[in-house]
């Protein structure tokens, strides 16, 4: 179950409740339309967490990738190359016992997270050439 399904099973009874309570329509409605705001602003404040936390996930890959070091440039590739290879051995039955369940979920892992901070750090570099000469001293001040 993701966040934002159990985000609205939370409020789900509340607003059945409200339709059994004896009073007029205008006002259960006026109760379904607070709970529904209250929500919302909770949906939002996940989606935000989870919006900086991309952000934070993809400035990290992004300093790897463009780092001085080779090392530090090219670990993930490196470590998802050797996956791979482990994966064709043990499709093969060339390992001498089969990958464990977690090996299968750490690839999974590996390989979500890069392909995304590749395609982060590809979008930052488009969107960094794209912007006026102007404001780029501009998001710098910022911080």
């Amino acid at each position: 179950m993701n966040v934002f399904s159990f985000i609205s099973n939370i409020f789900e009874p509340a607003v059945k409740l409200i339709d059994e309570i004896h009073t007029s329509d205008e006002e259960k409605l006026k109760l379904q339309a607070q709970i529904k705001a209250v929500e919302n602003e909770l949906l939002a404040k996940v989606i935000d967490y989870e919006s900086k936390l991309l952000e934070g996930k993809t400035a990290i890959i992004t300093a790897e990738a463009t780092g001085q070091s080779w090392m530090q440039r090219n670990w993930r590739p490196i470590t998802m190359l050797t996956f791979l290879v482990l994966v064709v051995f043990d499709s093969f039955g060339w390992l001498p016992s089969p990958l464990a369940g977690d090996a299968w979920t750490l690839l999974q892992i590996g390989l979500g997270g890069y392909v995304a901070g590749r395609s982060a750090e590809k979008m930052t570099q488009q969107y960094l050439k794209a912007r006026p000469a102007d404001t780029k001293g501009d998001d710098m001040a910022r911080g």
